[in-house]
């Protein structure tokens, strides 16, 4: 029970190198510019939105949401079907988006250890409780999962800027 807590913090930590290393070139009007059709999600509400899946995260976990005020409003989507794009517009820095992400790993991280496995164990009623219905599962989804189709839309979002893999040279 516990192998899946390790992996979750290792994925996590992996997930914020790899955020990092996709916006660690952008200048800040690159942040919040859409790529196009299909490319909407900008840097900066990206790494928002992973800010936000974080908090929310922990408190299936039964944390207090914690995160710098508006950023809930400024970052929320209801999921698959929710048609609203982000806006253009200003956003926090890239500084403050990436320290923050970085801040909320960690969070999550001692959640996810200081967590018993009864409480993981435990049902979450969530958007996938049908096919994912313990908060391991729901914490396993949005460590893994949620934050891979994000980063995966963030290294698009690079590539229709014309800007090369993140992945592309050694950090």
């Amino acid at each position: 029970m516990r192998d899946s807590v390790e992996l979750m913090a290792r994925i996590l930590d992996f997930n914020l190198a790899y955020a990092n290393l996709l916006v660690r070139d952008l200048d800040e009007s690159q942040m919040s510019r859409s790529g196009g059709p299909g490319v909407e999600n900008h840097p900066a509400f990206t790494l928002g939105h992973l800010v936000l899946a974080a908090a929310r995260t922990r408190t299936m976990l039964g944390a207090e949401m914690d995160v710098p005020a508006g950023w809930d409003l400024m970052f929320d989507r209801e999921g698959p079907g929710d048609r609203r794009l982000p806006f253009v517009g200003e956003y926090p820095t890239r500084e403050e988006l990436t320290r923050e992400l970085g801040r909320q790993t960690e969070l999550l991280k001692a959640s996810l250890a200081g967590a018993t496995d009864e409480q993981l164990a435990d049902g979450v009623v969530w958007r996938y409780s049908d096919r994912l219905p313990s908060t391991r599962d729901a914490a396993g989804f949005m460590t893994m999962t949620h934050a891979a189709i994000h980063l995966g839309q963030l290294a698009a979002w690079r590539r229709a800027m014309g800007l090369k893999a993140a992945l592309a040279e050694p950090d």
